[in-house]
């Protein structure tokens, strides 16, 4: 879609949260819903509805690439959450995966793409896609990626080192991961995808060592992510670029700049109005109020979600910039604290200035 697409919406004051999974809890069993792709897809458009927005976003479930790799190379499902390669896959892994692309999606994913479908046939919202980023999911293939990962910060290689190797080798189990997963979307319609990379933060990646020389943030994160950013224009698909890790100005500037997303959303490591100066003016600021502390009133009162909306809106109209307020993350649903959740997210959606 044209830029303007979403320029508009944020001049209009659009405010919507990432809040799917509260609309699917919503329901008497979410549980089998998510395997129904026209069911899920008709609580995507729900929540669309509910939040006024013309984007249907789907559930950010970060785990169905992961599922989808490892279904590959013969992981049990009920093994994948807590399954780490124990040593570095070996160059016929990689293979086998590649050889894969065409293979058929288990249950869960395919219910996500139905979805879309269903959105992109049967509604007339904007269909939008979701997956998690390619350094992200190599950070949940291994025990360690934090030390082999400062390795190759300060110059170690792959060829020296076996932790390297294995993180490198990791990086491009994901990407393939992540490929096949926006294919799969964008044939099912999607028109936009927003990937989400909250690993490629300052814990993963030491900004002394970027600043020092170091091109592992170039290596390992921008280039995957330039390389599916190319593979969505040949597609057609807009990208919203999403990050809620610790964040230095050099990340924010260099996804603003060099991915170019059409919507970058930052959490909470963030303040939006000064990241604006960093980020080119036809891209859209999504967020960020901290909406991860909406079920504690201890953490984030109420009174406190109206004072934080009020003032983002308000430094964001100084800047000039464009922004939609929303959430940081996506908003989960939390049992005991469903109603504590909706009554924060229907303030931050309906606040203004003067008297509370």
């Amino acid at each position: 879609m044209d830029r303007n697409f979403y320029l508009d919406l944020a001049a209009r004051g659009l405010r919507w949260p990432i809040g799917t999974d509260l609309v699917l809890h919503e329901q008497s069993d979410p549980e089998s819903i998510v395997l129904d792709g026209r069911r899920l897809g008709a609580v995507v458009a729900q929540t669309a509805r509910r939040y006024k927005t013309p984007l249907a976003i789907p559930l950010m479930d970060l785990r169905l690439e992961k599922a989808d790799l490892l279904d590959t190379l013969g992981v049990a499902a009920t093994d994948v959450d807590a399954f780490h390669f124990s040593e570095t896959p070996a160059q016929d892994v990689l293979d086998r995966v590649a050889a894969s692309a065409a293979a058929l999606f288990g249950p869960r994913q395919r219910a996500h793409f139905e979805a879309i479908r269903y959105i992109a046939r049967e509604t007339d919202l904007v269909p939008v896609g979701m997956c998690i980023g390619p350094f992200s999911l190599m950070t949940k293939l291994l025990a360690d990626p934090i030390t082999a990962i400062a390795m190759a910060g300060v110059g170690v290689t792959a060829a020296e080192d076996a932790g390297v190797l294995g993180v490198e080798r990791c990086l491009a189990l994901a990407e393939m991961a992540v490929a096949r997963s926006l294919a799969a979307q964008a044939q099912a319609g999607a028109r936009a995808v927003l990937i989400c990379e909250p690993a490629a933060n300052a814990v993963y990646l030491s900004p002394k060592r970027i600043e020092a020389g170091s091109d592992i943030f170039e290596r390992y994160v921008m280039q995957p992510n330039l390389r599916l950013r190319a593979q969505l224009d040949q597609a057609g698909v807009d990208l919203i670029f999403h990050d809620c890790g610790q964040l230095i100005p050099f990340f924010v500037e260099q996804f603003a700049t060099r991915l170019h997303p059409v919507m970058l959303s930052f959490g909470c490591s963030r303040k939006l109005w000064e990241d604006a100066a960093l980020v080119p003016p036809d891209v859209v600021l999504y967020g960020n109020l901290p909406t991860k502390n909406f079920y504690s009133d201890a953490a984030l009162p109420l009174e406190r979600v109206r004072a934080l909306t009020l003032e983002l809106l308000e430094r964001m109209r100084e800047t000039g910039h464009p922004h939609i307020l929303g959430s940081e993350c996506d908003v989960l649903h939390v049992p005991d604290a469903a109603a504590t959740i909706r009554a924060k997210v229907d303030l931050m959606l309906s606040c203004t200035a003067g008297p509370a």
